[in-house]
């Protein structure tokens, strides 16, 4: 009687699924890694000193202080606030800048340039590194800013006060030029906004656009803002001014939208000077 062979193979189909599951798994993380590779825009290559896009900075932010004379405490305390949040809130590849205004420097003496380069908040840790981004965010953009806001507005006493002039070599400087069309600009002013120059002295007479208009200092420092957004951080000053806070902020909106720009805020500081 012959014997039945036996079965042979029987835990093959098994062994064989598998495989060919593992298979696909591989394939589909080559395949998800392939596509993180082709979608992820890479990052910018930026420039070593400034840490800026080397096409760019995505956005320009010039901050002017005035030291001609010294703020109020709370004043000061305001100031330290709002510059920290201007630089936390800067975009990605955005410039922030810091000048001193000084009657010596036609442009304000700079404190502080360079762009924000990323936290490293929204990297992926596939194809980027959040923490090595983070560590040069704060060494060699965040740290410094906040060590230059924490030491408080620079005092620079001077007799004269050419805030034009130095609006006016900003703008040539950092907002105008084609690379620069398109970027958001935005300049931030600290100061009692008392212009004291030989062409134009505010302490001289009324706050009108007429006399500033009849004056040379109306061509001499005529610029173009190119669109800037202007914010003004306004020191009330108590005595040598001869016209009211309200005249005054008045005629700079006025001046600033002649100049090509918009006053888009006008903060008092509180206490005065």
């Amino acid at each position: 009687m012959a014997r039945r062979r036996r079965r042979r193979g029987g835990g093959e189909g098994p062994k064989i699924a598998a495989g060919l599951a593992l298979a696909l798994l591989a394939a589909g993380a080559l395949g998800a890694l392939f596509y993180l590779r082709e979608t992820t825009v890479p990052p910018p290559v930026l420039d070593a000193e400034t840490l800026c896009p080397v096409d760019g900075p995505t956005a320009l932010t010039v901050v002017l202080l005035d030291g001609s004379d010294a703020l109020p405490d709370a004043g000061q305390r305001q100031v330290t606030t709002a510059l920290i949040d201007l630089a936390d809130a800067l975009p990605v590849g955005g410039l922030l800048e810091l000048r001193l205004l000084d009657p010596a420097d036609p442009g304000g003496r700079v404190l502080f340039s360079r762009c924000n380069p990323g936290s490293g908040e929204g990297l992926s840790e596939w194809t980027a590194n959040p923490a090595a981004a983070r560590k040069r965010w704060l060494a060699a953009f965040r740290g410094p800013v906040g060590t230059v806001v924490a030491g408080g507005l620079p005092q620079l006493p001077a007799e004269t006060s050419p805030i034009m002039a130095a609006i006016q070599r900003i703008a040539v400087d950092r907002f105008d030029g084609r690379a620069r069309e398109g970027v958001p600009k935005r300049l931030v002013i600290v100061s009692d906004m008392m212009e004291n120059t030989s062409d134009y002295s505010q302490y001289r007479g009324d706050a009108s656009l007429e006399r500033w208009r009849a004056s040379p200092a109306s061509r001499r420092y005529a610029t173009d803002l190119e669109g800037a957004d202007v914010t003004l951080y306004y020191v009330d000053r108590l005595a040598g001014r001869p016209f009211g806070s309200a005249d005054h902020l008045r005629f700079w909106a006025s001046w600033v939208e002649e100049n090509g720009g918009r006053l888009a805020e006008a903060v008092k500081l509180q206490g005065a000077g």
